[in-house]
């Protein structure tokens, strides 16, 4: 059973997504102080994070980035504001999905499930991949770089993992999107683009420049 720490403040909507989940197996324990929902969260050690962006006190976005100094677990917005602009900087800042409220109970499962099986039955088993003098260690969720050890997200992980496995060849969207996500059905146009450029990012400020090549029209590669 995987327990989930739902961020809410609309008590109805909390409980509908509560039972929700709950129906198909997961334990949810909800935020009771919103000034404090870094400390619930330690106290709670779940492996997903469900987030509203509008909170009272603070945003989900100041709760992402908490969460992001002392965790990897996995992090779903859920917020009205759904914009292409929120939903980048949602992932931008370590979320690793976007829900559009209102809610779809089938699509709040079904995204919260390939979210988890992401994290912990996909990307965590695998050898370690070698690249440009680095090394991807799945199973630490990380790259080895000299003496310099690169923590990644889940997301991250597998786009690395899934583009080193196919070294020298050409990595469609569609292929990457399925990858992570399972189908493609329910993910936002901005997601990949921003996830594949935030772990590029995180590698050329570690001294690994130009690893991820973008193929326009194409994919992604690693040469």
């Amino acid at each position: 059973m995987y327990r989930i720490f739902l961020v809410e403040d609309d008590g109805a909507l909390a409980s509908a997504i509560e039972k929700t989940l709950a129906d198909y197996g997961s334990e949810v324990r909800r935020a009771v102080d919103f000034r404090s929902v870094a400390a619930e969260f330690a106290a709670c050690q779940p492996q997903l994070v469900l987030l509203d962006i509008k909170l009272p006190y603070y945003s989900g976005y100041h709760w992402c980035a908490e969460i992001r100094k002392i965790s990897t677990v996995p992090i779903v917005f859920l917020s009205s504001a759904s914009d292409s602009m929120n939903i980048v900087t949602a992932i931008s800042l370590g979320g690793d999905d976007f829900i559009p409220k209102p809610v779809d109970p089938m699509v709040l499962n079904a995204k919260v499930q390939a979210v988890l099986r992401r994290a912990y039955e996909i990307g965590g088993a695998g050898a370690s991949l070698a690249f440009r003098g680095a090394e991807l260690r799945p199973g630490e969720a990380c790259v080895v770089y000299g003496e310099k050890h690169i923590e990644l997200t889940k997301n991250e992980l597998r786009i690395l993992q899934v583009l080193l496995e196919r070294k020298g060849k050409i990595v469609s969207r569609d292929d990457l999107m399925k990858a992570l996500w399972q189908s493609d059905l329910y993910v936002e146009e901005n997601t990949l683009t921003v996830n594949v450029g935030r772990l590029r990012k995180k590698l050329e400020e570690n001294g690994l420049k130009d690893v991820i090549v973008t193929k326009p029209g194409s994919g992604y590669m690693i040469v």
